[in-house]
């Protein structure tokens, strides 16, 4: 890998955390088109680390809060929606024949399909979200609606699938509004990034961590990192003011583009 790869695919790994286009999806789409493949599990790790740098930041004061007082709800609800998210993860990890399907989609196999998947929940988000009157605040926050989410969240460790697109489209869904639903996703993906790291670096380390530029790997982290920041505070903004039909238009067309080259012209697939 060279730095300027490294560069590139830490600006696509911050600008598409916290934007509902799937991180995952874009690092796999460009490492292909890129043709980068020793040690990059190992740097996309790394990379979601830096992102998670740029939310407790963004978050510091509200995660201080919450780490200040444990035994609110709020913290309650985070950890009832990492359960769906950690159970499909180790299925996915440790149980034949998930892993197999789950090592196939780190690929790239279903990508096209995910990211059409992406496009149809975001577009039904605004679609089917509650009127504004019904609509409810964090602190209005049920169990059931801790559960929802997650739940969407776990679809959203395939690659291709947005993690955020998942969990605000599962929020609005619930019944939360759009910054209860984006402050919520926001906070839910700090321990999942911890537990995705947790889960990966190893396997990675093991299968090549001579092959790994730390400097590469340094760049690509300080690059997602000032990225992810300015991407959270894009997203909070425009989640408020427009809603997510154009990156549900985006994400459905790269979709169809990513099937067309699946499936026909297999120019990087």
């Amino acid at each position: 890998m060279t730095i300027w790869k490294a560069v590139l695919l830490g600006l696509v790994q911050g600008l598409c955390e916290f934007l509902p286009v799937s991180s995952s999806g874009h690092l796999i789409l460009l490492q292909r088109m890129l043709g980068v493949e020793s040690g990059a599990v190992f740097f996309t790790v790394m990379l979601h680390v830096a992102t998670l740098v740029a939310v407790l930041i963004v978050y510091r004061r509200m995660v201080w809060q919450l780490l200040c007082h444990p035994f609110q709800k709020t913290v309650l609800y985070l950890i009832l929606a990492l359960v769906p998210t950690v159970l499909v993860a180790l299925l996915f990890k440790f149980v034949p024949p998930f892993d197999a399907f789950y090592e196939a989609a780190e690929e790239g196999a279903y990508l096209g399909v995910c990211f059409l998947f992406t496009g149809c929940i975001l577009a039904g988000s605004d679609l089917l979200r509650r009127p504004r009157s019904r609509q409810r605040g964090l602190h209005d926050m049920r169990a059931a609606d801790a559960l929802a989410i997650g739940s969407m969240q776990a679809v959203g460790v395939l690659p291709g699938v947005s993690r955020s697109g998942s969990t605000i489209t599962g929020a609005l869904f619930a019944g939360l509004d759009r910054k209860a639903a984006a402050n919520f996703s926001f906070l839910l993906s700090i321990p999942s990034i911890v537990g995705g790291a947790v889960l990966e670096v190893p396997d990675a380390l093991r299968g090549g961590a001579a092959q790994i530029d730390w400097l590469c790997v340094a760049v690509g982290m300080l690059v997602a990192g000032v990225t992810g920041y300015f991407a959270i505070r894009v997203m909070l903004r425009a989640i408020k003011r427009r809603g997510l039909w154009g990156f549900a238009v985006y994400t459905g067309l790269l979709g169809a583009a990513i099937l067309v080259d699946q499936f026909f012209t297999h120019r990087f697939f």
